[in-house]
């Protein structure tokens, strides 16, 4: 059901990855002489590649997430050139790693994530908004024959948040609010441009360490042509799927007000929308009432019904800023009091995996202590 792992925050002890000894020249003619198949294979990325061995930039790579195409790693920025645009205080930045395919041709999970690649940075090279999570710079790295990808590092996903509420955790209607809030300013911003994300989830809408949430993953996003926002092709995870998206045609654009709705209503129940239908046939075309709706105002409410009408009636996100449930969400300090809570929590969780761990191994080393003293006896 969940998407590839998010980018949590720099987890203690994590996976090191020495920096190589030597140095390489940093021309991109280098690295696409080590072979024909590297320049064919990442022609689709060849404008967004920078002639920087990305080893003069990173360091102290540490692994803190890692999925089906490549690894994601918090990195040490060595210097801070001005064309990486970020702050002068960043001292961090998560790198995504791929391993590049050794056939242009190839069908992996790295090759088409380079593919996949090529439309994502070209669809987000102008892009430049608070709540958009950027993905501007690419490097080789001629000796592992790698691809880096440079984004701004993040504390967590929104489905990080929710899979901490059993341990503890408590999310108020106007923290809720304060999410969708920064979803919608994203939102707005990409119609703005023609843009549609059609997977708009917890697990793409990642928290920085200033309880500012980025929408994230823009390999199912399209440009749309001007006055002409309708598509077919169903993308996304079925759970926050608005259902004229698995029908025909659709408006690009009001999909991602349903899974907007949809994460909403996530956020208040702690797992999507008919989490529990055995087959597609069992996904209705409207959401299940909430378990406890006594729980959240009639603002609220109304919010989730507005995300959910037929997509013609379904308003835009610049409508549904200015609703009572958006102008009540809460200040930007309570959700980094949110983050430090999350992180409390996870360390108590982890002391406590840890001494259960302690205690199975003891138990196990008991228990062959015995058998051992029971055979001895025997013979």
């Amino acid at each position: 059901m969940r998407g590839p792992p998010p980018l949590p925050v720099l987890p203690p002890g994590g996976i090191v990855l020495k920096k190589r000894s030597g140095g390489f020249s940093h021309s991109r003619s280098r690295s696409f002489k080590k072979g024909t198949w590297m320049s064919e294979t990442l022609a689709p990325l060849e404008r967004f590649i920078e002639d920087v061995d990305p080893h003069e930039l990173f360091t102290d790579l540490q692994e803190i997430a890692e999925g089906e195409s490549g690894s994601v790693y918090a990195a040490r920025l060595l210097c801070l050139p001005s064309y990486l645009r970020l702050p002068a205080d960043t001292t961090h930045v998560a790198i995504k790693r791929i391993v590049v395919p050794n056939s242009p041709t190839s069908d992996t999970p790295a090759a088409n994530k380079i593919k996949d690649l090529g439309k994502e940075l070209a669809l987000l090279a102008d892009v430049r908004h608070e709540n958009v999570l950027e993905m501007a710079n690419a490097y080789v790295d001629i000796a592992e024959d790698s691809l880096w990808i440079r984004m701004e590092l993040m504390e967590r996903s929104l489905a990080d948040v929710i899979g901490l509420v059993c341990e503890g955790l408590s999310l108020q209607e106007r923290m809720i609010a304060r999410f969708a809030s920064d979803v919608l300013h994203a939102l707005e911003y990409l119609q703005q441009r023609q843009i549609a994300h059609r997977d708009v989830r917890s697990d793409n809408l990642l928290l920085n360490a200033q309880g500012i949430v980025k929408l994230a993953d823009f390999s199912s996003a399209i440009k749309m042509p001007r006055n002409s926002p309708t598509c077919t092709g169903a993308v996304g995870v079925i759970y926050w799927q608005a259902p004229e998206m698995r029908n025909g045609s659709y408006n690009a654009f009001k999909v991602d007000v349903w899974s907007l709705g949809a994460t909403v209503w996530e956020l208040a129940e702690t797992e999507p929308p008919f989490a529990e239908a055995q087959n597609p046939n069992d996904i209705g075309t409207q959401w299940p009432p909430l378990s406890q709706p006594q729980l959240y105002s009639k603002s609220f409410h109304e919010f989730l019904r507005m995300c959910q009408r037929q997509s013609s009636a379904r308003p835009n996100p610049n409508e549904l800023l200015n609703t009572p449930f958006i102008r009540n969400a809460c200040g930007r300090a309570v959700n980094v009091h949110l983050l430090s809570q999350c992180r409390a929590i996870e360390e108590q969780v982890f002391l406590r995996e840890n001494e259960q761990d302690e205690e199975d191994e003891q138990e196990e080393q008991e228990a062959s202590e015995s058998e051992e003293e029971e055979a001895g006896e025997a013979s």
